[in-house]
């Protein structure tokens, strides 16, 4: 996947989506390529069931003008090798429609086993036309990544401060982190609402595979450092794990922000001088 410097992810959206688990993009998709994924949804131009897990996102419907078109424009392959870096796999495919007047939700859940890799996969949501509040989409809960849960061990839950409704124009996308917990929502409208989701694994060490020009921007401490605060007194605890995610993404196992790391690993070995 050859893609220009310019269509990458910066150093502060990687240390955001460490931070939160989830990038938003407001209206990135032009609106043919919106028009003609829901057509290819309509009369099944792509299968609902999954592709064969584990090839190339590169083999996949090379002639569909809706959702081959969509993750191959520049600016998606941009924040794909930003993420994943080239020749990511397919893993699956999700087609969601959602009928008007569709009362039920889904529960909190997260799309994955117990995963206790630092590496990650990706998920791509797209809302090829615009959707409301009153018309659901997709229910997120930024910080929660990095939470090992088994899928739906959350789904006692009703709301969490800070939870984030998709409330977007058409051809937004957003990208989560494999962990990410998320819900559908019901859709109260007269309108069908769309959403097509695709998940991604990484080939190659996500070692700064971003543009990494402000690889020293000051603001990354205090991103890393933010509290979402439905996680109560454990703010310290999710931030620690964050400093542990963007070790690895650096490949740095000294960086620390404010010291949090540097305290806890502190395990002096000089022996202490002799005093007489």
């Amino acid at each position: 996947m050859a893609v220009s410097k310019e269509h990458l992810l910066t150093t502060v959206q990687l240390a955001n989506f460490a931070a939160d688990g989830l990038l938003v993009f407001p209206e990135l998709i032009p609106d043919e390529v919106n028009q003609e994924a829901m057509r290819e949804i309509d009369e099944k131009l792509i299968p609902t069931g999954y592709e064969k897990s584990g090839q190339e996102l590169a083999n996949i419907w090379k002639e569909s003008k809706g959702f081959g078109a969509f993750f191959r424009l520049p600016q998606v392959e941009g924040i794909i090798r930003s993420l994943v870096g080239p020749s990511p796999l397919y893993d699956h495919h999700a087609f969601h429609k959602v009928g008007p007047h569709h009362e039920e939700g889904q529960i909190w859940h997260a799309d994955n086993i117990i995963d206790p890799r630092q590496h990650f996969d990706i998920q791509l949501f797209y809302f090829p036309h615009d959707t409301p509040r009153e018309m659901g989409g997709t229910m997120f809960l930024p910080g929660s990544h990095l939470r090992r849960i088994h899928e739906t061990d959350i789904g006692r839950y009703q709301n969490f401060r800070g939870q984030l409704p998709m409330v977007c124009k058409a051809g937004t996308i957003a990208v989560g982190h494999h962990g990410l917990w998320h819900c559908a929502q019901p859709n109260h409208t007269e309108s069908m609402r769309y959403m097509f989701k695709l998940r991604l694994n990484p080939t190659v060490r996500q070692r700064q595979l971003w543009n990494t020009d402000d690889l020293n921007d000051p603001q990354v401490p205090g991103i890393l450092n933010r509290n979402h605060r439905w996680y109560g007194n454990d703010d310290r605890l999710e931030i620690t794990q964050r400093i542990k995610f963007w070790r690895f993404l650096l490949d740095d196992d000294k960086w620390d922000a404010h010291y949090w790391l540097t305290r806890v690993e502190n395990k002096p070995e000089r022996p202490a001088p002799f005093f007489t």
